[in-house]
């Protein structure tokens, strides 16, 4: 595979200061830069200042100038203008208006595996786990997109991201590392940041983590604790302080072979979760969304 990984992500917002506490909050690192980092993935979030919550840049990685010429082709073949620096390609989505780039990176060691077994007569190690919940890496970004046809082609024609699976109509799991997906493009009536999804350790971390951040702020609960259906990972959603949805996420499916690997479509809610409570209700197009809907058609 030419992409190896999710790099990071811009994300605009009225207020930066809270959201960046926020974040401070779930267990990124704030940088001196500004910047927040994962554990393993570094710097992996950046937030400016928007008029409205938005996403503004993706970032994913490559290995070496070959991927690079490579995706400049690609473009070039859809008619789409790319700029492209030393170590960098970057192109706009004409559906998701996101400015997307792909950069040499380093790659990423594999996680873990997950319930590693313990000798007998001993408590699980995670029921005495008292530090904070430290996100490994962001592993998926979900946004909507005016034209998913388009958002689709230019993603996986242009950049290289290869399909997972997609709901009929509706959106797109694409992946460009051996995640099942790092990108989830959805069709809406308004570009707009759906959600951000980051890896912790395993589903005590899923739970440690959101259960920390509800301490105080019960404001913070979006969905959860359940598991998904695509992509089987365990979730639980929270709310920030700009309306995003940010997830905490384990054990999500792995595609390490591309041939063997057949994207299903699937139906609807049939594809939400396999158990768990019932999301919100306006999951599928937040509150704050739907109410500046008037005039935003046109925006970014």
């Amino acid at each position: 595979m030419a992409l190896q990984r999710l790099v990071g992500v811009t994300m605009g917002v009225p207020d930066v200061a809270a959201t960046r506490e926020y974040y401070r909050q779930f267990g990124l690192d704030p940088l001196p830069d500004g910047r927040l980092a994962t554990v393993d993935g570094g710097p992996q979030l950046t937030v400016v200042h928007a008029d409205r919550r938005r996403l503004l840049d993706l970032v994913v990685g490559v290995d070496d100038q070959d991927d690079l010429d490579r995706i400049t082709r690609q473009l070039a073949g859809l008619g789409i203008d790319a700029t492209k620096g030393e170590d960098a390609v970057r192109a706009a989505d004409p559906g998701t208006g996101l400015t997307v780039t792909a950069r040499i990176a380093e790659r990423i060691p594999p996680a873990p595996v997950p319930g590693a077994a313990r000798p007998d007569n001993e408590r699980s190690p995670a029921v005495e786990r008292t530090a904070q919940v430290r996100p490994r890496k962001l592993g998926h970004v979900v946004v909507g997109s005016l034209d998913n046809e388009a958002s689709e082609k230019f993603f996986r024609e242009g950049i290289g991201f290869k399909l997972s699976d997609s709901i009929r109509g509706e959106a797109s799991f694409l992946r460009c590392s051996t995640d099942h997906h790092n990108l989830l493009v959805a069709k809406a009536p308004v570009r707009f940041l759906h959600h951000t999804a980051w890896e912790v350790a395993d589903a005590d971390d899923v739970g440690r983590g959101a259960t920390a951040m509800l301490d105080g702020h019960p404001e913070r609960h979006a969905w959860g604790m359940g598991r998904h259906h695509i992509g089987s990972n365990m979730f639980w959603y929270l709310r920030d302080p700009a309306g995003n949805f940010s997830e905490y996420y384990s054990d999500l499916d792995c595609i390490l072979d591309d041939v063997r690997w057949t994207p299903d479509v699937f139906e609807g809610a049939q594809s939400l979760y396999s158990w768990g409570p019932p999301p919100p209700a306006d999951w599928m197009l937040p509150e704050d969304i739907a109410a500046g809907m008037m005039g935003l058609h046109s925006g970014g």
